[in-house]
């Protein structure tokens, strides 16, 4: 496998682990106010499900003796703009971003246009085009195929959750 390769999946490990910890830093804010955890399980399995396939995504290229080529520079440029709108996610969400479900009392909800336009933005505008552009680095094609629709799974329940947690705070309140 081409060493640039063994860096790139350094460097993504690295940066999801960056947002691990911004993730907990936030978390214990919440839980001070006073914030409620929902989806516990859930949010352990989506964690499980992220770690496996990058490592099969990167097991697999190294399998296949992936180089770096046309389809990881494609994969590389889904995967960093998948990472820049986990930037722009986390910067516009604050404290209140984490990767569980974390509601606090008075929680606020974002009113930008990209909560408006999309209704979970981490998730279609981060997570599922970084799962896709690390799979096409490294040539995962079989991660992809099977990872990816056990994943979706997991988010969707993810997302029904997520939902009625935001529809439990602001019942009546007309906010979500």
């Amino acid at each position: 496998m081409s060493p640039i390769l063994v860096v790139i999946f350094l460097a993504a490990a690295a940066a999801r682990i960056a947002s691990v910890v911004v993730s907990k830093r936030h978390e214990r804010q919440l839980r001070k106010q006073g914030a409620v955890e929902y989806g516990a399980l859930n949010s352990a399995l989506l964690a499980l499900a992220h770690t496996v396939f990058y490592l099969a995504g990167l097991g697999e290229g190294w399998i296949r003796q992936t180089q770096f080529d046309a389809v990881s520079m494609i994969g590389l440029a889904v995967f960093i703009a998948a990472m820049l709108m986990l930037v722009w996610i986390v910067g516009l969400l604050g404290e209140v971003w984490t990767v569980k479900i974390m509601i606090a009392p008075n929680h606020p909800i974002s009113r930008h246009m990209l909560f408006r336009v999309i209704r979970h933005p981490n998730y279609f505008l981060n997570i599922l085009p970084e799962l896709i552009g690390y799979a096409l680095i490294f040539h995962a094609y079989l991660t992809l195929a099977i990872g990816l629709p056990v994943y979706l799974v997991i988010l969707a329940i993810r997302i029904v959750q997520e939902e009625k947690a935001m529809r439990d705070l602001f019942r009546g309140t007309g906010a979500a």
